[in-house]
């Protein structure tokens, strides 16, 4: 499912290579901007990848750091022109978090921690379609059907059979307990939950309300690594209106021990397949 040609992907290593050479010269990012006559914040949205970068830009930035040698420009700009292509997600038109996706679809491993819901990757149709439509009862049934569609393509990650995604999921009792859709679609979503479970590269903890306060108390958050060394890991927090992509080194380093503490004081594999397996019987034994 991983595209040899991701466009976030492309952008972000592009904008680390664009920080590299800014830092080379010893210049911040307001001088930068004060040289090229354009916002600050528009040389950070370059430097992290979260905005599309012409060749235009890669070439002025190359000529405020006196970049001489054109092969490098040459192959700066040929990355700007790569970043620009689309990926699967885009056929589906305007996607809130296809900054997330294109991250996720070139990722090697994810850990992610859920306190409300079962993850996405991980979610039947019946429970994804109840989970969006209560999130944003605003939105049409067109939209509810887009946002279902690509969450079920992403799955494709998940279900690889030659490159999966590794994935690590500590789950709160919560998302266990919280009837979304109907107590059918509970019982058939912790089955299919037990089932994934049992692959090879997907990992399932739960943490029961018993544990108590614990590192994830804040919320949710995710931790995406991948196969290319230069490649930094990063943490991603969904938020209603915006999302947050943290991705300096001490940041990745705090999240991450939480992230190991979580899975300490969560039960462990087998205990967590008989927990959820017990829920799931108590939806099937409920009318």
């Amino acid at each position: 499912m991983a595209s040899n040609v991701n466009p976030t992907v492309r952008r972000r290593r592009l904008g680390q290579e664009l920080r590299r050479l800014r830092e080379l010269k010893s210049m911040t990012a307001e001088e930068v901007a004060d040289r090229l006559l354009v916002s600050q914040s528009k040389i950070s949205r370059l430097e992290n990848g979260r905005r599309s970068i012409s060749q235009r830009d890669v070439r002025d930035l190359c000529g405020v750091y006196a970049v001489e040698d054109h092969r490098v420009v040459e192959s700066l700009m040929q990355m700007a022109k790569d970043s620009r292509q689309q990926g699967w997600w885009h056929a589906f038109g305007d996607i809130p978090y296809s900054v997330y996706i294109g991250l996720e679809t070139d990722a090697a491993n994810l850990r992610v921690y859920e306190p409300q819901v079962v993850p996405g990757l991980l979610q039947i149709r019946p429970y994804a379609e109840a989970v969006v439509a209560g999130a944003a009862p605003e939105n049409s049934q067109a939209e509810i059907d887009k946002r279902v569609n690509v969450r079920m393509r992403r799955q494709g990650r998940v279900k690889d059979d030659e490159q999966p995604l590794r994935l690590w999921a500590v789950i709160d009792e919560a998302a266990l307990r919280r009837i979304i859709g109907s107590r059918h679609v509970m019982q058939e979503q912790l089955e299919y939950l037990v089932a994934m479970g049992q692959l090879p590269h997907v990992t399932v903890q739960v943490l029961p309300f018993d544990m108590g306060a614990h590192p994830g108390i804040n919320g949710q958050y995710a931790i995406l690594e991948f196969p290319d060394a230069a490649d930094s890991s990063v943490v991603y927090i969904e938020g209603v209106t915006s999302d947050l992509y943290l991705e300096k080194g001490p940041d990745v380093h705090k999240y991450t021990v939480m992230y190991e503490h979580l899975r300490a004081q969560a039960l462990n594999v087998e205990q967590s397949r008989a927990f959820i397996e017990g829920i799931a019987k108590e939806y099937a034994r409920r009318p």
